[in-house]
């Protein structure tokens, strides 16, 4: 598991994906909002979650919301990873 953090993503997202191309279970914690569905569609696609402050999830569609983590669903996947 590995935590980027782009305050925005533009096309710099992609970054992320090469600097960690072989750990699993990318996040990219970013501050930026609305990001386009067809950007979003990628990173799902590349298996890159977003990881976004819970105030900013209502600037991007109800269909993305769906998959946004807030950074405290983060914080509790780490620690649930660090009990196993």
């Amino acid at each position: 598991m590995m935590l980027g953090e782009k305050s925005t993503c533009k096309d710099r997202w992609r970054q992320v994906l090469s600097e960690a191309a072989r750990i699993r279970g990318k996040h990219l914690l970013t501050l930026e909002t609305g990001i386009s569905e067809n950007q979003t569609a990628e990173m799902v696609a590349n298996d890159l979650q977003l990881v976004i402050p819970q105030s900013l999830h209502l600037t991007y569609k109800p269909n993305q919301q769906l998959w946004l983590m807030n950074f405290q669903t983060f914080l509790d996947l780490v620690k649930a990873k660090q009990i196993v």
